[in-house]
């Protein structure tokens, strides 16, 4: 006669895979959000990969590697189109930004992380832009004011998202 302490053993390796790589997935579905046939005269969605990312980076900065970003920037970039490592340099440097805001500050709140996550959209357009422009784009930054008050304002959702998502991830 066996004790069962725990779940079986195929119990045991979904729940594993579940917690490693769910937000992995989460964070490439809502890149592939990019290919959907949205037509707009100026750019109004924001970049939910990104916001994903930033919203599993800032509510569970132990699970992150500091290499990681660099890959999903690499999957990014694929996907959306980019030029080849905007996203990986502008992800990976968003990334060590955070890890340095979390080694200097002793405690974050809501209101913190919505700021620091404004930012965050704040400099990874802004570098966008800026690679845009140095590949010969003649836009103006302020085309894009609405699609960063927008990610401003989505990212609360991308929080409530990630925060079911990691509630199932870590059920038993």
């Amino acid at each position: 006669m066996s004790t069962r302490i725990a779940s079986s053993e195929a119990e045991v390796a979904v729940r594993d895979l579940r917690r490693r790589f769910t937000p992995l997935a989460s964070i490439l579905a809502a890149t592939l959000l990019a290919l959907l046939p949205v037509v707009a005269a100026t750019p109004l969605l924001p970049d939910f990969g990104f916001l994903i990312f930033l919203a599993w980076r800032l509510l569970r900065p132990e699970i992150w590697r500091p290499w990681m970003p660099l890959g999903l920037g690499l999957a990014s970039d694929l996907i959306a189109g980019h030029p080849i490592g905007q996203a990986m340099l502008l992800w990976t440097m968003i990334g060590l930004l955070a890890e340095l805001i979390d080694t200097r500050l002793g405690f974050r709140d809501y209101w913190m992380d919505w700021l620091i996550a404004a930012g965050a959209i704040l400099l990874q357009s802004l570098g966008a832009w800026y690679i845009g422009l140095l590949m010969g784009s003649d836009v103006r930054f302020t085309i894009l004011i609405p699609q960063l008050v927008l990610a401003a304002l989505a990212y609360p959702l991308a929080t409530r998202i990630v925060l079911a998502l990691d509630r199932w991830r870590l059920a038993r």
